[in-house]
């Protein structure tokens, strides 16, 4: 039996283990937005720890069980080992220990709360959510695992009855939310170190759309993804109330892709056989042509104008790591995404194709964990195959058991380009170098991954701009 959640007022003084990380630190914003007094802790400072800091929070670098002060209350997330020393006091002390989930459901509780699931986009379709609802007056809270380029911030208290909260299913946590309405952009094999088995992931978002139906809401569903096509079968049979989306003829909300220039992706959504209108986006990718339905459908659902919006969808300028552009120097540009997981990052590169026009590609890569980068060594490779050259790094795995293979050597020599074109490169502080003396004029560099990879942006700017202003830019490797 699910023990009954605490209200607001019962936390009382509330310490955040890993405050600096995306969902932990929305969550404390959120807090300090309702008066509760928040103290936190993380291994390094960030831009987000200065912002929690003038919101009015107490944060601590390093990890030290004097940092938990008179804290009636200790949220923590799964990156949280059980060794941790300030988790260890709390729990000697009685205190209440709360997981990220069930604090954001605590958060929650109050308001209609819509929870955006899937194995990719989720950060991106909740964004796009947020600012079409901004669009349409009505102030929605939110949680989002990166900060929104309109507002620089991933959380806010609004004054509205509307939740929007991405719902992270490495941890099983996207079934703690009391959703009253969802969506699901994909279903993958992923977070298999938690979840055993593909099937374990169906029955976990099976479960997410029963829930969601039990409270009388409903799920989107893109059935353009045979993971998502599956669970709303499985769902409408079960008389759940599935609204599919795609560009599949059979979808009741389908896309109808009207053109790709320059602009980006423009876009129609036929509802019942009546036209949404046009929807001109923002950011580049045809993926995000699919997150935007999912935003728009799930907005139409909540009883909002489709009018407001689509021109909420059209102002959506982006987020950050999601290919996010970090500068330009001697005539390349430089970017940054999150993308973690072979299909991801195939995403990401079409994406960066519309983009670099007659330019090239090249990528640096860093895998995280070693149980993912074993399940998919190949497809990473084949994925990675879609830039011009790749730098591959070693894998990111603080604190994780070797596993024989899983190795970004393995990963480099599974990508399909001639061996001039690919390096594995097991110095991180090399890998700026190799991207620099490699790029030319018109190219995009990208780093792709999401451990500390996206710290490499301005380094290879520095490199470039010196390269310019010497004028002695080495021959470049690709030639």
């Amino acid at each position: 039996m699910t023990e009954q959640l605490p209200s607001l007022p019962d936390l009382g003084r509330v310490h955040v283990v890993g405050i600096g990380g995306a969902g932990m630190s929305g969550i404390a914003r959120i807090l300090l937005s309702h008066s509760v007094p928040v103290s936190g802790s993380d291994a390094k400072d960030s831009r987000r720890i200065a912002a929690l800091r003038s919101l009015g929070a107490t944060v601590h670098i390093g990890h030290e069980q004097s940092n938990l002060a008179d804290a009636d209350t200790v949220i923590i997330s799964t990156a949280i080992k059980k060794k941790n020393v300030e988790l260890v006091a709390a729990r000697e002390r009685g205190l209440r220990v709360l997981s990220r989930a069930r604090a954001l459901a605590v958060i929650m509780a109050e308001s209609s709360a819509v929870a955006v699931a899937g194995t990719h986009g989720k950060t991106t379709t909740t964004s796009m959510l947020t600012v079409a609802l901004q669009h349409c007056g009505v102030d929605p809270s939110f949680v989002i695992g990166s900060e929104l380029n309109e507002s620089g911030s991933n959380a806010h208290l609004g004054t509205g009855d509307i939740f929007v909260a991405e719902a992270d299913e490495s941890d099983g946590s996207f079934l703690e939310l009391g959703a009253c309405a969802g969506i699901v952009t994909n279903i993958e094999a992923d977070h298999l170190d938690y979840w055993g088995t593909v099937d374990a992931v169906e029955e976990a978002f099976d479960t997410f759309a029963l829930d969601i139906h039990a409270r009388r809401g409903f799920t989107v569903v893109c059935i353009d993804d045979p993971g998502g096509a599956a669970l709303a079968k499985r769902g409408m049979a079960q008389g759940l109330d599935i609204r599919t989306y795609g560009t599949d003829d059979s979808a009741m909300n389908r896309v109808d892709i009207l053109e790709h220039s320059a602009k980006g992706w423009a876009f129609d959504v036929i509802v019942g056989g009546v036209r949404m209108g046009r929807i001109q986006l923002s950011v580049p990718g045809q993926h995000n042509v699919l997150n935007a339905t999912a935003a728009l459908v799930c907005g139409l659902g909540l009883g909002l104008q489709s009018a407001a919006l689509r021109e909420g969808l059209e102002a959506f300028s982006g987020t950050r790591r999601r290919f996010e552009f970090r500068g330009q120097a001697d005539g390349v540009r430089v970017y940054d995404d999150y993308a973690h997981h072979p299909t991801e990052i195939a995403a990401t590169l079409r994406a960066a194709r519309e983009v670099v026009g007659d330019g090239r590609l090249v990528v640096a890569f860093q895998a995280h964990h070693y149980y993912r980068t074993a399940l998919f060594s190949k497809e990473f490779g084949q994925a990675l195959g879609l830039a011009d050259d790749v730098i591959v790094l070693e894998v990111f795995a603080p604190g994780e058991e070797p596993i024989p293979g899983a190795s970004g050597q393995m990963m480099a020599n599974n990508v399909p380009l001639d061996s001039s074109h690919v390096v594995f490169e097991p110095s991180w502080s090399q890998v700026p170098h190799h991207l620099a003396r490699r790029a030319r004029e018109g190219d995009i560099v990208m780093t792709l991954g999401a451990g500390d990879i996206s710290m490499m942006g301005p380094e290879v700017l520095a490199l470039l701009e010196r390269r310019a202003k010497t004028g002695s830019a080495s021959k470049n490797l690709s030639d």
